[in-house]
């Protein structure tokens, strides 16, 4: 069995700042509510390696791992894959970006699996996934609509 979720949402704002602002990896803890820090490790041909640390959980433990992301600006698609998986077989990650009449749309694919020891099963993983996806994407909405706002204010 695997583990897989789509999730999406549109943001009233232009497509260029949505993605310039959702590939801006450094500053994910200011866009995202669950990560703690980021460090990039490594750049290079067209991937960013980098370690995501999460904000300790209700029972005090705090998890990191290292990704690997790949951008293209062109297909407005980005590949992420988690390279050290924890308690996952696999984790990958597919971004997708559309120009809308609203505004642009952001889609989140994830295929995953749990490995047999992990403490949860993938039903479990999928509800939580979709569960914190839907908490992530208003965030960042709310954020980059509120930051369209500010720009379309200066431009005026």
């Amino acid at each position: 069995m695997s583990g897989h979720t789509e999730n999406d949402i549109t943001i009233a704002a232009p497509l260029d700042l949505v993605w310039d602002v959702t590939n801006d990896i450094e500053n994910w803890p200011q866009l995202f509510s669950e990560y703690a820090s980021v460090e990039v490790l490594d750049r290079a041909n067209g991937k960013t390696t980098f370690r995501l640390t999460m904000h300790p959980d209700e029972n005090g433990k705090i998890w990191s791992w290292v990704s690997e992301r790949e951008a293209d600006r062109d297909r407005l698609t980005v590949r992420a894959r988690r390279v050290e998986t924890g308690p996952f077989e696999h984790m990958n990650i597919r971004w997708e970006y559309e120009e809308t009449p609203d505004g642009t749309r952001m889609y989140w694919t994830q295929d995953f699996a749990m490995k047999p020891d992990a403490p949860v099963d993938d039903a479990w993983m999928t509800e939580n996934i979709n569960r914190n996806s839907r908490i992530q994407m208003a965030l960042i909405r709310d954020k980059i609509e509120q930051r369209a706002r500010g720009h379309r204010t200066e431009v005026s």
